[in-house]
């Protein structure tokens, strides 16, 4: 029987390329996502992955969406946590909702997912939890204090819940990206990309949403069953942990 693997904002840029990659490689999938209905529903059309939509910054609707998900597919096996926001400013222009939400959404979300599933995960003797975090969590990065401190943050959540899940069967890993080829990404102003972005990476390019998803599927496999507590870090040299 084949493993469920959930992917919190699953339906678009990295996530789409991580619920994809996971699906080819064997896994039952189920995508989150929060309130693009269109892109959602043209996702699971070219696809058929099923999507599930709820807010990860709502506890509440997170263990009713992994409830719903497990009674459609059956017991989650991996998680992986990439639905991530960003608010930029500067600090001293940032206001305290733009603190909130990403914080809310960036870290708290990270626990609330994977709380209602780690039970299981314990009872069950196996899991798999992923963390997209992001290379400005490692490095900082000037307008995003914010996002640096909630993708910080799930660093530290990594390291201390994989000394309590080794044990019963259960790998917590992170992976930093670097800048990558979304649309998101590849909407910003093409002198921008080429002047000031692309410099700060030595390969020369943008890393693609495929990659990330490689990365997820590796750490979701048999073969990285030693692996926990770590970090990965796909962003073309741009830093080195």
């Amino acid at each position: 029987m084949a493993k469920v693997a959930l992917v919190t904002g699953g339906s678009r840029g990295i996530g789409a390329a991580i619920s994809k990659g996971l699906k080819e490689a064997g896994y039952t999938v189920a995508a989150n996502y929060a309130g693009n209905d269109e892109a959602a529903n043209q996702f699971k059309s070219e696809t058929g992955i099923p999507v599930y939509k709820w807010s990860v910054a709502d506890y509440e609707a997170c263990a009713a969406g992994v409830k719903q998900v497990e009674s459609d597919l059956g017991p989650i096996d991996v998680l992986v946590n990439n639905a991530g926001i960003t608010r930029d400013a500067m600090f001293h222009k940032m206001t305290p909702q733009q603190w909130q939400e990403v914080i809310s959404t960036n870290l708290n979300g990270v626990f609330n997912m994977t709380h209602p599933v780690w039970n299981g995960m314990r009872e069950r003797k196996y899991g798999r939890v992923i963390v997209i975090s992001s290379v400005n969590g490692q490095k900082g990065q000037m307008g995003q204090v914010n996002y640096s401190a909630s993708k910080a943050g799930d660093l530290g959540f990594v390291r201390a819940l994989a000394q309590e899940g080794a044990r019963a069967g259960i790998t917590v890993n992170a992976i930093c990206p670097g800048y990558i080829g979304t649309d998101m990404v590849r909407a910003i102003d093409e002198k921008v990309l080429k002047e000031r972005i692309l410099p700060q990476i030595p390969v020369g390019r943008l890393g693609e949403p495929e990659e990330i998803a490689a990365c997820v599927v590796f750490l979701a496999g048999d073969k990285a069953a030693f692996m926990t507590g770590a970090t990965l870090s796909p962003n073309g040299g741009q830093f080195f942990s």
